[in-house]
């Protein structure tokens, strides 16, 4: 990807910009974004765009228009998302060998999770998200249904030798061991498949006018709902029943949420931890990866996998958390 990547240049992102009929001003800011890349691109008598390019060969075509769709049409239930900015019935547009599309720019800051305002609004609009998802066919996206998410970045760092000898038969049982419960959660819960943000951490809402904007779908997937919600979650158990308790009784007042699903909340925080190894491996030849990422594949992180993985091992064999009776 690196020399892929190096042609999109600014002079390609405002030739890009400027090819859907807009007249930038030159001005140009890049946003955080390692899966794609994502520029502020300011225009002439306006306000900025925000004009993403997708990493060439991880969506087909299909697949980028399914996520536009899934979030045009939350934004048409007056939702706040940022959908894709359409011209003539278009969202999904290409320059060079690059495809792209562009959005209204969102201000904000990141939701304040020790603030049960914050979580409650959170629920509520999660709750009415997935259940306005329902009515969206995301077939041609990923589904989260057992643990192929980690078994696929495993796979490819045990097959890269990205692991040291002094960690690597450690990494490959415990990290085995985690897939096994991984998959006996997910068979076990069986949950129901709905349409998700997919990525739904912190850094992809942004908080303005006292309410949540969701951006970023690249990710979006059909899973089950505990996958958008568990990342709200922190501190001891006490705080995280706490905070869960606040999310769900808001998240039922649009839909109702499966409380086997609270099973899952550690097999999902292990699949992240997982897929996050596995996504910054596969990514290393990318430019930005190396410069944003140096402590990665050094000897003292894989020493620290391991305790992150034991440290999992252990949370997943606890009893799950449990919602507050009414």
């Amino acid at each position: 990807m690196q020399h892929i990547w190096y042609e999109l240049d600014q002079d390609a992102v405002i030739e890009a910009v400027e090819s859907l009929g807009y007249l930038s001003d030159l001005r140009l800011f890049p946003l955080n974004s390692y899966e794609n890349r994502v520029w502020q691109v300011g225009i002439e008598d306006s306000v900025p765009l925000i004009a993403k390019f997708y990493r060439p060969n991880r969506w087909s075509n299909e697949q980028i228009i399914a996520e536009h769709q899934f979030t045009r049409h939350l934004a048409d239930a007056e939702m706040s998302v940022v959908p894709p900015i359409a011209i003539d019935r278009q969202t999904l547009f290409s320059h060079k060998d690059f495809r792209f599309s562009i959005f209204k720019r969102q201000g904000g800051h990141a939701p304040e999770l020790d603030n049960f305002d914050h979580l409650e609004k959170l629920g509520r609009a999660l709750g009415e998200i997935h259940q306005l998802g329902q009515q969206v066919d995301l077939s041609l996206r990923d589904s989260m249904c057992d643990a192929r998410m980690a078994k696929v970045a495993r796979d490819f760092i045990i097959a890269g030798e990205w692991v040291g000898e002094a960690y690597r038969t450690q990494w490959i049982d415990l990290s085995g061991d985690m897939i096994e419960q991984i998959d006996t959660a997910f068979k076990q819960v069986n949950p129901k498949l709905i349409a998700l943000h997919g990525d739904c951490h912190p850094g992809n809402i942004l908080w303005r006018d006292d309410r949540p904007h969701f951006v970023d779908f690249d990710d979006c997937i059909r899973g089950p709902a505990m996958a958008d919600l568990w990342m709200f979650l922190s501190g001891d158990r006490a705080d995280k029943t706490a905070q869960l308790d606040a999310i769900i009784e808001n998240y039922e007042l649009f839909t109702h949420f499966d409380q086997a699903e609270l099973a899952l909340i550690e097999p999902l925080r292990a699949m992240r931890l997982l897929h996050y190894t596995g996504w910054l491996a596969r990514r290393w030849e990318d430019p930005a990866f190396p410069m944003h990422f140096p402590w990665f594949n050094s000897e003292r992180y894989w020493g620290e996998q391991i305790l992150a993985l034991r440290e999992q091992l252990a949370a997943l064999n606890e009893a799950p958390l449990s919602l507050v009776p009414y």
